[in-house]
């Protein structure tokens, strides 16, 4: 109660007279989300019409299509994810918040009608094509990790993404504004925003998620750096022979590789959850994939961990993700919680040595046996290294396919 008290008190704060329903006129928008340290975290949208809009991010484009108005508000749901945006329409700019309730954060929000994402003052001379190896947290062992960054910049414009060993930071966009890099990227799950002070060689900078999370992070070009290889991180530990679960889908019927559906079967086993952009971006795959190749011998089940206070609204987010985006598989209820606890997840599927990312996917053959172990999920923002995952994934797959 006291959440949603919050954001009436929110939206109070600003006032435009009105007796009749605003809608939003159509056109392009340059939104802002405030960050910590005053910082402001901008993305594009365009409204088609006052039921329609598309977000972009650099190549990415979100539509838009559940939105409601009540006199002179606006309400905003983001597809697929719970977020939503709620904002008073004044003289076409939106005054309001970002919303998510289950973890009962709300982020300032406003926009206006502008086409321009960053709006530079300075011409540039550095130019950060190319691949970064990056430290997240460079100073605090217990919570560094590395990454990838990979960044095309034109004139002053830079798009590209930082890669790390359990999936990529979605499609970046922004400029190089003198020494200064600015990138920023929002999908109704995840606002992300970078800055860095750059010389061709090397970034000094932070992230902010949000407005609950900032850290550093420091970068050199590397053309020749790669990652850990995604199918060494996670493992089945000694002593456990095979990899097994039992948990309900959305009906409350408790679903186990045991049953007679899964015999003889491929399996491709999903570890994910609703509230997950690389999920999400690993489920569109293969929901693709099953769509192409009807008839081969595989199963894909999904084990979701939601961050949800209560078992129907985990069910309810479940339910929700299978329609937009078309899922036939199950998607199984492994837990709920305030957050998605990896240590919580490891602790319900113990033959793991780890759960370390979501998406996590096990690949296992006709007779259960686990025959490789994919970490993160590298999607369609990192270009060339989603291209190469698409096959290695299709070839693997034939090959298990094809064994007696």
């Amino acid at each position: 109660m006291r959440f949603f008290i919050l954001i009436i008190s929110a939206l109070t704060i600003y006032s435009c007279k009105t007796e009749s329903v605003k809608t939003l006129d159509k056109g392009t928008y340059r939104a802002v989300l405030k960050v910590q340290d005053q910082q402001e975290l901008p993305f594009i949208f365009e409204v088609k019409n006052d039921s329609l809009m598309t977000i972009f991010n650099a190549e990415e484009e979100i539509i838009v299509d559940e939105i409601t108005y009540q006199n002179d508000s606006i309400t905003i749901q983001l597809p697929v994810f719970e977020g939503y945006l709620i904002a008073k329409i004044c003289e076409n700019e939106l005054l309001g918040s970002f919303v998510k309730p289950s973890l009962d954060r709300i982020i300032p929000f406003k926009a206006s009608k502008n086409n321009v994402r960053f709006l530079p003052t300075n011409n540039t001379n550095i130019n950060i094509t190319g691949s970064w190896e990056t430290i997240f947290s460079p100073n605090n062992k217990a919570d560094s990790y590395i990454a990838k960054g990979i960044f095309n910049q034109k004139g002053t414009k830079v798009t590209g993404t930082f890669r790390t060993t359990t999936g990529d930071y979605r499609y970046l966009e922004g400029i190089m504004d003198g020494d200064s890099l600015k990138l920023s990227t929002f999908d109704g799950a995840h606002a992300f925003l970078f800055t860095a002070k750059a010389t061709d060689s090397t970034l000094q900078g932070f992230f902010y998620s949000d407005n609950h999370w900032k850290e550093p992070f420091s970068a050199k070009l590397n053309n020749t750096y790669k990652l850990p290889k995604e199918d060494e991180l996670t493992y089945i530990k000694k002593g456990y022979e095979y990899f097994d679960f039992s948990f309900p889908d959305t009906r409350g019927r408790v679903v186990s590789l045991s049953d007679a559906k899964f015999k003889d079967k491929v399996i491709l086993i999903q570890i994910m959850g609703s509230w997950c952009p690389n999920c999400l971006d690993e489920s569109k795959f293969l929901v693709q994939y099953l769509k192409d190749n009807p008839n081969k011998n595989i199963e894909v089940i999904a084990l979701a961990f939601e961050v949800a206070k209560t078992r129907l609204s985990a069910y309810q987010k479940i339910n929700r993700l299978k329609e937009r985006v078309g899922i036939k598989y199950p998607i199984l209820l492994a837990q709920y919680g305030n957050e998605a606890n990896k240590h919580l997840a490891a602790q319900k599927l113990p033959m793991l040595n780890h759960v370390i990312s979501y998406p996590t996917t096990i690949f296992m053959d006709k007779n259960k046996k686990v025959r490789k172990i994919h970490t993160g999920f590298n999607g369609p923002a990192t270009g060339k290294k989603y291209l190469e995952f698409t096959k290695e994934f299709e070839r693997f797959v034939d090959s298990l396919l094809n064994e007696q």
